[in-house]
């Protein structure tokens, strides 16, 4: 959330926000509501003034007087509850609207619409150049028995179930993420697969991305798609101590998407699936451009040495305005070579959001001179599967079919090479 006392004093920039964020919002409106709200809230100052004045005056007065102030205290009192209904509704909507206000972007970010506009900054590794004819990750599953096509059956579409070594190979993936979280100083959680409405809501999930979002049946709960929306809620409602920031969190959980409005993308294979495993990078630190910036590239830092030890090409992409949500000061993608396209696909999200989650979520602490900031939050993929499986399978399959293991993952595994499943 876009703090209102700067909204009113910059409506220019706010505006250019919008604009640049392509979010569809008219700032004149939430203005003009805001502006409502304020003479109603003096208005009922005054009246509750003038009911405090009354009070005190009517034990001292007598006949007429007395009866003229009984009457006129009842009417501010009727008054009183009239405003304080329609303060409630003109609250609620403001509060919409302002959940709606995008973060301005950083000046670096490119300017543009959507993904088309997104920048490439530089390569790492080159993609590899096969001696033998490639298969994709379907085919290298299904020659080897790695996956079991009758889920589909039991569990309906972009749903996966893993045999083999390819099961104990996604397994391994994510120990290893989460001991190289634990390397780098990251507290290691595992974490509910659900939240409550306030936590998307935090996040900036709730409202633009609802339709991504599984509500389950009968509670008040909802499927998360990342870590980040648990984790983002831990400290709500806390005044955290300087001292303790930054708090940096690895976390791990089962993650759940509807993949609204993807209908007829990606829809063989692990590329896009409705659940998903995923450890996620979650920094929560002082208000400061500088503490953020530090953070960011740790972040950043962190993903490109993961996927250098698992031997992957990839690049990284600075993204532009329109692609990078509403709640984003920054965001770099992290997209890995996947020979089957012929293109890098995306794998990582580095994201800074300053203070925008924090105001949603109330996440404060008290700075070394004693005042009470709203802090700032970030965050990035560790790594996820089955998407990263897609690359790695593809990215490393021998002539006769099998997979390499990385280096790095061979102590996890046991192996060196995947073998097929019986």
């Amino acid at each position: 959330m876009v703090d209102l006392k700067w909204i009113r004093t910059h409506p220019e920039e706010a505006q250019r926000a919008i604009r640049l964020k392509g979010v569809n919002l008219d700032l004149s409106a939430l203005l003009a509501l805001d502006q409502e709200v304020q003479g109603l809230k003096a208005r009922f100052q005054e009246v509750q003034t003038e009911r405090n004045r009354i009070a005190k005056e009517v034990p001292r007065a007598q006949g007429e007087a007395k009866e003229a102030l009984i009457a006129r205290g009842r009417a501010l009192g009727e008054e009183a509850k009239a405003l304080e209904e329609t303060l409630r509704e003109k609250e609620a909507k403001l509060t919409d609207l302002l959940l709606q206000v995008p973060l301005p972007p950083w000046p670096g970010a490119p300017i543009g619409e959507d993904d088309r506009a997104n920048r490439e900054v530089r390569r790492v590794g080159e993609p590899r150049a096969f001696p033998f004819p490639p298969l994709d990750h379907v085919a290298l599953m299904e020659k080897n028995g790695w996956w079991e096509p009758r889920v589909a059956q039991v569990s309906g579409s972009r749903s996966y179930a893993l045999r083999g070594d390819l099961a104990l190979y996604e397994l391994a993936l994510l120990r290893f993420a989460m001991d190289f979280m634990v390397g780098k100083g990251f507290i290691p959680l595992t974490l509910p697969s659900y939240a409550r409405e306030a936590a998307f809501i935090g996040t900036g999930h709730f409202p633009a991305a609802r339709d991504q979002v599984w509500a389950i049946a009968g509670t008040d709960l909802y499927l998360t798609g990342t870590a980040e929306v648990v984790l983002n809620a831990l400290h709500s409602g806390e005044i955290l101590k300087a001292e303790e920031l930054p708090k940096r969190y690895a976390g791990y959980a089962p993650a759940f998407r509807s993949e609204a409005g993807s209908f007829g993308k990606d829809v063989r294979g692990l590329l896009r699936v409705h659940q998903f495993h995923k450890v996620e990078q979650y920094v929560l630190t002082e208000a400061s451009l500088e503490a953020s910036d530090r953070a960011f590239e740790e972040l950043l830092g962190n993903a490109e040495e993961i996927l250098g030890l698992l031997e992957l090409p990839y690049r990284v992409v600075e993204v532009s305005t329109g692609d990078m949500g509403p709640g984003k000061w920054r965001q770099v993608d992290l997209e890995v070579y996947l020979p089957s396209e012929g293109r890098y696909r995306e794998t990582h999200s580095c994201s800074a959001l300053l203070d925008w989650q924090a105001r949603r979520a109330n996440l404060r602490y008290r700075d070394p001179e004693g005042r009470v900031r709203y802090a700032y939050t970030l965050n990035n993929t560790a790594l996820a599967t089955p998407r990263i499986l897609a690359m790695l399978l593809e990215n490393h399959q021998l002539e006769d079919g099998r997979v390499r293991v990385p280096k790095a993952l061979v102590p996890y595994l046991g192996k060196e090479v995947l073998e097929p499943c019986g």
